[in-house]
C-alpha cells in the first residue's frame, strides 16, 4: 500500500519568495487587517517593505494590527472605517494618503460570516452580511479605483473570497451569495479597469486555523473529526502560505495577471467522494432541534 504522506509543510516564517524589498516605497491598505486572515496577510506585505495601513471599525483589532506590523519593524497606519458607508471609506483612503501616499495596493478582506440555517436566518443577519461582504468590497474598490484613474496610476486589487461562491454554501446562504458576488465583481473590474492599469484578483483560502476565529466557527470545526485527515494534503494551511500568496498577486512577477481566483487550500474544495456519504441536515450538522416559526 501507498504511503499517504500529504503535502509538505511550507518554510518556515519570516522566509518569502520575492525579493526582499519588493514593495519598498508602496502602501498597503488592508480592510479588517488587525486580526486573522487579514493580519498574517498585512504581515507579510510588511516583511517585503510595505507601509501597511490597516482599516477596522473595531479599536481593539487596529491595535492588534499595529502591534503585528511594528512588531515586524513595520510602518504602519490604523484607521477607523466602516466598509458600508463610502464617507468613511473616503476618510480612510484620505488618511492613507496623507500619511503614505495612495496606496498601491487594496486587500479587500473585511467580511460577515456565520453560521446559520436559512429558516432561521433573520432579514437583519442576511442585509449585514451582504452590505459588508459585497457592498463593502465594491465601495473600497470604488474608492481605490476612482483615485488611481483619476490620475493614471497603476494599481493591484485583492478580493478575498471563498469557495463556496462557486459550489453554494449549506449554512451560508447569505455568505455564499455575497461571496458568488465578489467572486464575480473581480472578473468584472478586471476587464474594465485593466486598460487603466488596475489588475483585480480574488484569493480564496482554504482552512486557515487562527485564534481569532469566532465563536460559531470554531465551535463548528470542535464538531468535525481532525483536521489534517479531512484535507487531501493531510494539513491545514499556515498563515504566511496566504500572505505569499497575496504579496505574488499584487507583485512585479504578477503584472498579466487579472480577473483570475487563486485557491489557497490544498484542493480540498475540489475534493469528491466516489459514494456519497448519508446526508445530514445543517440543523442537525449545528446542534440545532426542530425548526419552529417564532
Amino acid at each position: 500500500m501507498t504511503e499517504l504522506i500529504g503535502l509538505p509543510e511550507p518554510p518556515t516564517v519570516g522566509a518569502s519568495a520575492l525579493p526582499a524589498g519588493t514593495y519598498d516605497g508602496a502602501t498597503v491598505f488592508v480592510t479588517g487587517g488587525g486580526t486573522g486572515l487579514g493580519k498574517a496577510i498585512a504581515q507579510e506585505y510588511a516583511r517585503l517593505g510595505a507601509a501597511v495601513v490597516i482599516a477596522s471599525r473595531k479599536p481593539d483589532h487596529l491595535a492588534a494590527g499595529q502591534e503585528a506590523i511594528e512588531g515586524l519593524g513595520g510602518k504602519v497606519l490604523v484607521v477607523g472605517c466602516d466598509i458600508r458607508d463610502p464617507d468613511s471609506i473616503a476618510a480612510a483612503f484620505d488618511a492613507a494618503e496623507a500619511r503614505f501616499g495612495l496606496p498601491s495596493v487594496l486587500v479587500n478582506n473585511a467580511a460577515a460570516n456565520f453560521p446559520v440555517p436559512a429558516e432561521d436566518m433573520s432579514p437583519n443577519a442576511w442585509r449585514t452580511v451582504v452590505d459588508i461582504t459585497l457592498n463593502g468590497t465594491f465601495f473600497c474598490s470604488r474608492e481605490f479605483g476612482r483615485r488611481h484613474l483619476a490620475i493614471g496610476t497603476h494599481g493591484s486589487i485583492v478580493n478575498v473570497g471563498a469557495s463556496y461562491a462557486w459550489t453554494g454554501g449549506p449554512g451560508f446562504a447569505h455568505s455564499a451569495a455575497a461571496k458568488a458576488g465578489v467572486k464575480n465583481m473581480t472578473e468584472t473590474l478586471a476587464v474594465e479597469w485593466g486598460p487603466y492599469g488596475i489588475q483585480v484578483n480574488g484569493l480564496v483560502p482554504g482552512l486557515f486555523p487562527h485564534e481569532d476565529m469566532t465563536a460559531d466557527i470554531q465551535s463548528n470545526l470542535v464538531r468535525t473529526s481532525d483536521k489534517d485527515v479531512c484535507q487531501p494534503a493531510l494539513r491545514v494551511g499556515r498563515l504566511r502560505e496566504l500572505g505569499w500568496a497575496a504579496t505574488f498577486l499584487t507583485s512585479p512577477y504578477a503584472r498579466f495577471i487579472s480577473g483570475h481566483t487563486l485557491v489557497v487550500d490544498g484542493a480540498n474544495w475540489q475534493r469528491r467522494s466516489m459514494t456519497n456519504p448519508p446526508v445530514v441536515s445543517i440543523r442537525d450538522q449545528m446542534g440545532k432541534g426542530p425548526f419552529e416559526i417564532g
